[in-house]
């Protein structure tokens, strides 16, 4: 795509900056800004928008609420992955029909990626006569005006148009921790794997410039920001686009420059794109996690073909070898979809093998939900539910059994920890990760978050590891 067509004139977010002053004054007439509730659904991408609806907000001068029930305005930020986050969207919009009929002022807004779909908008056009305002991800920078234009016409917004995608720089944000930050480094998806609805609502793949990245980080660093997760649907695709090439092993090699006390992690990377340079990068650079996930989908050669992976098996196994060739101490993650239309038990099988042979240390793993609109929603699927849950339940019971024993060889162990947060468990209060991303739930009082720590393993699971600090 031409640049030109990508990147949000200077021009353009002034007049959305304009738009929340506008939106500011008309609720300082109105009494006061009101309250606003963001719920958001799905990965972390969708979570680092949010932030940016709640940086808007906070700029049109609206307090935040941990209650719907006492919000004026209320954003709901959608994910089309999968069937039971729609489900549980449409069952939020309905419960909410009660809290618009006790506040008829009450501004209810879909966005997102499930917001994108035609028959979405449909639906809620129909059916969910409450919601004022739906826009897909390509409109979330023109907020401020599509809510001015809600608050003053008094009629619904749709804003869904199919568009190839957008960057839009400067846009205020709230992060909602002051130890670890999402930085988007592209936008959009190129890949059209079979089962994926992502490409038809967040567009084609788009890098932000080299020098915007580098400077978020850096001001982040500044901040005392110490666990920095750079985005994207696809990261090793990043610089494709630019003019001055600049492929994403570089960007990390830019980024470790910068001096700090800090960790980069990021996600996602696509097995057909990772490769030795972008290993030995890793490996060479300072403030890169020891971390990578890198999602297989399945372990079997067909069906990879089918899912429009542009890998095998073995060319996947010969990644993770290489991979840690490059970073022994390496841990290692995935994404596993179990049955894929015409998905055999013995080819499910494969991808429960697989993950014997790989190890990882930690595994997202899914039942395969059929997205209208892909190619994998049309093709013939005679197992049936109940098979496809035997077949789960077999890669469960390996991957636990294997999380189990790799966790339990820590316990002894002396590790150091970023403490990052309060998990609300009163037996270990505090959550931190590895230097690898490993969960450590720790005993101590909240003066420790933000710190590193030296942490004795004295116990663990299949998900966590449990310690005391030395």
């Amino acid at each position: 795509m031409d640049r030109t067509q990508v990147v949000i004139p200077a021009a353009d977010m002034a007049r959305q900056r304009d738009f929340t002053n506008k939106l500011s004054e008309l609720f300082r007439q109105r009494g006061g800004a009101p309250k606003a509730w963001v719920e958001t659904y799905g990965c972390q991408q969708n979570v680092a928008d949010s932030q940016r609806l709640m940086g808007m907000l906070r700029d049109m001068g609206c307090p935040f609420t941990g209650d719907p029930m006492e919000a004026g305005l209320i954003v709901i930020n959608t994910c089309a992955i999968r069937e039971n986050a729609e489900n549980r969207v449409y069952g939020l919009l309905g419960r909410l029909v009660h809290a618009k009929e006790k506040n008829p002022n009450l501004i209810v807004c879909l966005c997102g990626c499930m917001a994108q779909q035609e028959v979405v908008a449909q639906k809620v056009r129909a059916s969910y006569r409450h919601v004022d305002l739906v826009f897909g991800p390509q409109a979330l920078w023109r907020f401020p005006e599509l809510l001015y234009n809600v608050c003053t016409q008094h009629r619904r917004m749709f804003s869904i148009e199919e568009e190839h995608g957008s960057i839009a720089e400067g846009m205020p944000v709230v992060r909602e921790s002051a130890v670890k930050a999402w930085v988007s480094i592209m936008y959009g998806c190129n890949n059209f794997c079979s089962y994926c609805i992502v490409p038809y609502v967040r567009g084609r793949e788009r890098s932000r410039e080299p020098g915007d990245i580098l400077a978020e980080v850096r001001e982040l660093v500044d901040q005392g920001y110490k666990d920095i997760t750079l985005l994207g649907q696809n990261v090793n695709s990043y610089g494709k686009d630019l003019e001055t090439p600049m492929d994403f092993a570089d960007l990390l090699s830019e980024i470790d420059k910068i001096p700090g006390d800090y960790l980069i992690r990021f996600m996602t990377s696509h097995p057909k794109d990772a490769g030795d340079k972008l290993f030995q990068t890793m490996a060479r650079c300072a403030h890169v996690a020891r971390q990578l996930h890198l999602p297989v989908q399945s372990g079997n050669s067909r069906v990879l073909k089918a899912m429009n992976r542009g890998y095998t098996r073995e060319q996947y196994l010969e990644k993770v070898r290489a991979a840690r060739s490059a970073m022994p101490d390496l841990v290692l993650t995935s994404d596993i979809i179990i049955g894929f239309p015409g998905e055999t038990e013995a080819e499910a099988m494969d991808t429960v093998s697989l993950v014997r042979e790989v190890r990882y240390d930690a595994l997202f793993t899914f039942i395969y939900s059929p997205r209208p609109g892909t190619p994998a929603a049309r093709m013939p699927d005679p197992a049936t539910r109940e098979e496809k849950q035997v077949w789960f339940d077999r890669l469960l019971d390996a991957q636990n059994e294997i999380s189990g024993q790799l966790h339990r060889s820590y316990v002894g162990q002396t590790v150091r920890v970023l403490v990052d947060g309060e998990s609300g468990d009163a037996r270990w209060p505090l959550s931190s990760r590895t230097n690898g991303g490993r969960l450590v739930h720790l005993r101590g009082d909240a003066s420790l978050i933000g710190r590193y720590a030296d942490v004795l393993i004295t116990d663990s699971n299949t998900w966590a590891l449990f310690g005391e600090v030395k």
